[in-house]
């Protein structure tokens, strides 16, 4: 949890602060960009909520981080209303988990509520209130693992809710080696008729992106957009097999259509199919000059 006395000067006076065990992760910043922000390499509130809207959005980034940096000066009343909101929903049938590890850097996991049986998407924390509304929600029959980095509390997740565990087997190490469901080959995997899980080698070898209903594309560490540079983007200081075989994986991305991009680091990016597209080779051509 976090401390008063750990408390950043780089915050304003109020309620919420982050202090400095900050990772620098970006989780509240994307998820409540109108109380956090980023000082010195770290995140601060420069903004304290001032309606129920922000203040709900604020707990949220406060159950969200993965290393509990964030906190208030008075014990929040309301937080079991926070907690109730997870996973919250992004569109139709797609939520974000909220609930960030630090075991993966702080990255995002999701969830697709489907008649046929759920989908976790990567793995947020094991923690009882996201757990119990996951359960409500009709628990989980397949968890869907993008690649070897993003793994958190997957082997607690499939104890508790039994599901199969997906993931390429170019990915898969010691501590992955009981995964239930292990793709091999590089040509594109059907898993439903609605679920498409497309091989990207790239950032590691056995990285995959999903893709759901031709309209939401769950990247993992492969593709997401930058803030600071206003575009889709890939992070070649963290590609750990090939920068060139992550460039030719996105160039076969172009072949799909999708309007959602929901990545495990970085921003999500939202845009019709065409300017989607655009997008995506503007991506391309700035990696071939990297």
């Amino acid at each position: 949890m976090a401390h008063l006395n750990q408390r950043r000067s780089q915050n304003v006076n109020g309620d919420f602060y982050v202090d400095s065990t900050c990772i620098d992760c970006d989780t509240c910043r994307w998820m409540t960009p109108q109380v956090f922000h980023r000082a010195d390499e770290q995140s601060a509130v420069h903004h304290q909520p001032t309606n129920e809207a922000e203040r709900l959005a604020a707990l949220e980034a406060l159950l969200s981080c993965p290393t509990s940096s964030i906190g208030t000066v008075e014990k929040p009343q309301d937080i079991k209303v926070a907690q109730l909101s997870f996973p919250i929903p992004v569109e139709e049938n797609v939520y974000h988990c909220g609930y960030h590890s630090e075991k993966s850097f702080g990255a995002a996991s999701y969830f697709i509520q489907l008649p046929e049986g759920n989908i976790l998407i990567d793995s947020p924390r094991f923690t009882p209130p996201l757990v119990k509304r996951l359960q409500e929600m009709g628990g989980i029959r397949y968890m869907y693992l993008t690649h070897r980095d993003d793994v958190a509390d997957h082997q607690k997740f499939a104890g508790h809710f039994q599901c199969q565990r997906i993931l390429h087997k170019d990915d898969i190490s010691a501590s992955l080696r009981d995964v239930e469901i292990q793709l091999t080959g590089f040509e594109p995997f059907e898993l439903t008729p609605d679920l498409l899980i497309i091989p990207i080698p790239g950032h590691s070898k056995g990285h995959t992106a999903l893709l759901y209903k031709n309209k939401f594309l769950f990247t993992g560490d492969h593709l997401a957009w930058s803030a600071r540079l206003q575009q889709l983007h890939a992070f070649k200081d963290y590609c750990w097999y090939s920068w060139k075989e992550q460039i030719q994986s996105m160039q076969k991305l172009v072949n799909y259509n999708f309007e959602w991009i929901l990545p495990g680091h970085g921003r999500r990016y939202h845009a019709d199919k065409e300017t989607m597209k655009k997008e995506l080779q503007k991506c391309i051509q700035w990696m071939e000059t990297l």
